[in-house]
Formats: structure tokens, C-alpha cells, sequence
């Protein structure tokens, strides 16, 4: 078969996998998990890979799985991915009553996703002309949250790093990998786009802090305590006084939680716990913010009389697409889509842990529309299926065949414009660079 009629019999075959892609993203939907804890997401998924014919890796860091197809191949390996772990959103009315667990996030729809170019691939029999391998890969906890969970699995040596993509890439599973593909769904239409080939992306370091006062009794003896939950209003607003040296460009973004605010209220509370997250578009930015929010941390301790402990986690590095993966996705995406719905790029300041992949190797973190509310808020629903499950199918397993047909021509020119903007070997030195442990 030609390049041609290969994308015809996958784009055909899509429609007749159409109900098998969407009953397994609402199977996922019902049963929402948050990272590290996707164990029958991992297990659903993983016996749908092994339903098409293919062998499956369970467990590759924590939870997760991963197909492997056209093993036998010499060419080019590219990954199609998706994630599977939910958000936590108590608000939404289909959350899990009990844990708030919620795919409010749309990973049920990139896993579904993922299946599909899998299944039309395999279905259409097209994977068999193709010149190079191709993994398919669901992988856990991509959301930065639940941290004392992670920690917790961190310090019974399960895992090194607390995002899914950033372990598997520490652990080497992407060693043997040429480029990575996924979509991620947004309420893009809601702006007139259907779809978008890149995003931006901002990088984080998370931060945990510990405020130590001196407890004492809040109404007969205030003057005998040191109050820790004053140490970090002192902080937080200190912070705030530091956006106006923030530079336009860098994008930087400084947002937290109070984890624990103290135990009784007529007690002066002598413990509190802020949960940090510095975002910014560069690494050199992150690196500039997270030291003036240290000298916040700093500042508040010395003002109170107490203490402050500080324990930064790298978290994510800011995103740096392929425009030359892009480019091919964007010919596939103008098959379904008027031009004028297609957005060049999409500027996103939020942050994907696949934005660290993109440090060493190519990748298309592809943007999807057919959904509407703000992702992670209880607004968030599905509207067209077409755009959110189906099309992206079509769009991405078109693009395979673009880059693993005729020789793997599209792969290898891939590779060969890539410029990594550092080594895997580099990635590693820096974000381990970014971990620290303060006092104050």
C-alpha cells in the first residue's frame, strides 16, 4: 500500500472501532484514579492492549503499562502515550464520592485515544507495512498532587521522582525511543479552534514548607507563643509583594495551599505546612522565582522569631515541542478541519511532565478540542465525542504513518532536524540539581 491508501484504511477503520474507543474511555471515566494509585485503570488498559494481540509490560513505575508492536523492525521506534490518572475535584458530579477522584482532566480521553491508533493500526493490518516499531504506553501520574502519598512511596524506595513521565525517563524506558506522540484535550473550541499541533508550556519546582512556632495558650498567654500560621501569612504576602520583579516573559506563576493551619483555634499554632508550586517558561526563570519565594520563607521566620524548614522536589521543566512532528500533524489535522480552526500553537502557562522529554528528544503533545469548562474545576464535560475521542485517532495514526512509511523517511527527518536542548544524561544532573533541603 502507498502512504495514501494506508491513511484511507486506518481513517475507515477508526469508524468501525468507534465503539470499543469510546466504551473503554467511559470504563475509565467511572472508575477515576489519581496518580500512583491507577491500579485497575492500569489493568483495564492493559487488557485491551493484549486484547489486540499485543504483549504488555504492567507496573512500569508504580502503576502504568506499556505494548509493544513491530518489535521485529529495524527503523525508528515512536511511542503513542497517554496518561491515566485523574484529578481530585469533590465538586464535579461525577467524582468518586469517596476519594473526590475526577477525570476532569480528559486522561481517560488520551488513554482512549491511544487504544485507538493502536487498534486501527493493528485492525486495518497498515502496522505491517510500516518501517519502524511503535510502543504504546499508559503512563501514571502525570498530575502534581497528593504529595505525602508520593513521598511516602519515595521513602519505601517504589520511586525516585513524583510525575510518571520524569521516573520512566530516571528508570531508562525511554532510552530505546526515537519521538513520543499524545493529544491532550482542551476547551479550545470554545476560542473557534478544533485542534492545535503544539502548546507551550511553563516548568515548576514544588515546595514544601514547614512554619515551627511555639504553642501557648491563644487568649490567657498569646505573647508566650510563636506563631507559625503568622510566619506564613508573612510569607505568602511577600510573595505577592514580588510579582511586579517578575519578568513578562518568564510567565511566572506562584500559587499554594495551606496543608495545615494548626490544631484548636485557642491554641497559638506552632506547626503549619504551605504547599508551593513556582512556574515559569524558562529554567532560568523557575530558578530566579524559587529563590526570591525562599527569601520570603526567610524573611517571615526571622519577623516571627521561628523556624522554617524547606524541602523543594523538582517538579516539571517547561515544554519545547517538534515543529517537525507538528508540521506533519497539522497536513493530517487539515483532512478533518478547516485551516482557519487549526491554531499554530496553543500558549499555555500550565505544565505537562512531558515538557522534560522534550529536553532530549522529539515530541508532539498535539492539542484536542469536543470538551468545554475549565480543566480540573467542576464545569468540566465532554460535548462532541467526534472531536475528543475519534478525530484525534485519525489525526494521530495518520501522522504514524507519515513518520514510519516509506522507509521511515518522516522519522529520520524528524531526528535529524531535532536539536535537544540537553542530553539525557544532562537532564538527569539537572533536575536532581533542582531538589534541596533548607533551614531557617
Amino acid at each position: 500500500m502507498d502512504r495514501e491508501q494506508m491513511k484511507a484504511k486506518v481513517i475507515a477503520q477508526v469508524d468501525k472501532d468507534r465503539e470499543a474507543i469510546l466504551a473503554l474511555g467511559a470504563e475509565i471515566y467511572k472508575h477515576p484514579e489519581t496518580g500512583y494509585r491507577e491500579v485497575r485503570t492500569t489493568e483495564t488498559v492493559a487488557k485491551a492492549l493484549e486484547e489486540l494481540g499485543l504483549p504488555v509490560d504492567r507496573g512500569i513505575a508504580v502503576t502504568g503499562c506499556r505494548a509493544h508492536a513491530n518489535t521485529e523492525k529495524d527503523g525508528p521506534k515512536v511511542v503513542v502515550m497517554g496518561e491515566l490518572d485523574s484529578v481530585v475535584c469533590p465538586n464535579h458530579p461525577d467524582c468518586d464520592p469517596q476519594t473526590g477522584a475526577m477525570h476532569a482532566c480528559g486522561h481517560n480521553i488520551q488513554v482512549s485515544v491511544m487504544y485507538g491508533v493502536a487498534a486501527a493500526l493493528i485492525h486495518s493490518g497498515v502496522i505491517g507495512e510500516l518501517d519502524g516499531k511503535l510502543d504504546f504506553m499508559a503512563v501514571p501520574a502525570e498530575e502534581y498532587i497528593e504529595m505525602d502519598y508520593r513521598k511516602s512511596l519515595r521513602d519505601q524506595g517504589k520511586l525516585h521522582f513524583y510525575g510518571g513521565k520524569v521516573e520512566l525517563a530516571y528508570k531508562g524506558a525511554f532510552d530505546d525511543v526515537d519521538m513520543i506522540m499524545m493529544a491532550h484535550n482542551f476547551p479550545i473550541s470554545e476560542e473557534g479552534y478544533k485542534v492545535s499541533p503544539m502548546t507551550t508550556g511553563n516548568g515548576f519546582i514544588g515546595k514544601k514548607t514547614h512554619f515551627l512556632g511555639k504553642q501557648a495558650h491563644a487568649g490567657a498567654a498569646p505573647w508566650d507563643g510563636v506563631n507559625a500560621l503568622n510566619m506564613a501569612t508573612i510569607a505568602i504576602n511577600s510573595m505577592h509583594a514580588q510579582r511586579e520583579t517578575f519578568r513578562e516573559r518568564d510567565y511566572v506563576r506562584i500559587h499554594q495551599i495551606i496543608n495545615r493551619g494548626g490544631d484548636i483555634v485557642n491554641a497559638v499554632p506552632d506547626d503549619v505546612e504551605l504547599e508551593t508550586t513556582i512556574r515559569a517558561r524558562t529554567l532560568e526563570g523557575m530558578k530566579a522565582a524559587n529563590e526570591k519565594v525562599n527569601r520570603c520563607i526567610q524573611g517571615a521566620a526571622i519577623a516571627m522569631g521561628g523556624h522554617a524548614t524547606v524541602e523543594d522536589s523538582v517538579g516539571y521543566l517547561p515544554m519545547y515541542p517538534d515543529r517537525t512532528m507538528a508540521a506533519f500533524f497539522t497536513e493530517n489535522a487539515k483532512r478533518f478541519y478547516p485551516e482557519e480552526t487549526i491554531l499554530p500553537c496553543m500558549d499555555s502557562t500550565g505544565s505537562f511532565d512531558i515538557g522534560d522529554l522534550s529536553h532530549f528528544m522529539p515530541i508532539l503533545h498535539c492539542i484536542t478540542s469536543g470538551v468545554t469548562g475549565g480543566l480540573h474545576s467542576a464545569d468540566y464535560r465532554v460535548v462532541d465525542v467526534e472531536d475528543a475521542f475519534i478525530t484525534p485517532v485519525k489525526m494521530l495514526a495518520c501522522t504514524v504513518i507519515d513518520l514510519l512509511c516509506d522507509g521511515a523517511a518522516g522519522a529520520k527527518e524528524v531526528k535529524a532536524n531535532f536539536k535537544p536542548v540537553m542530553t539525557k544524561a544532562e537532564y538527569i544532573e539537572t533536575i536532581l540539581g533542582l531538589e534541596q533541603k533548607l533551614e531557617y
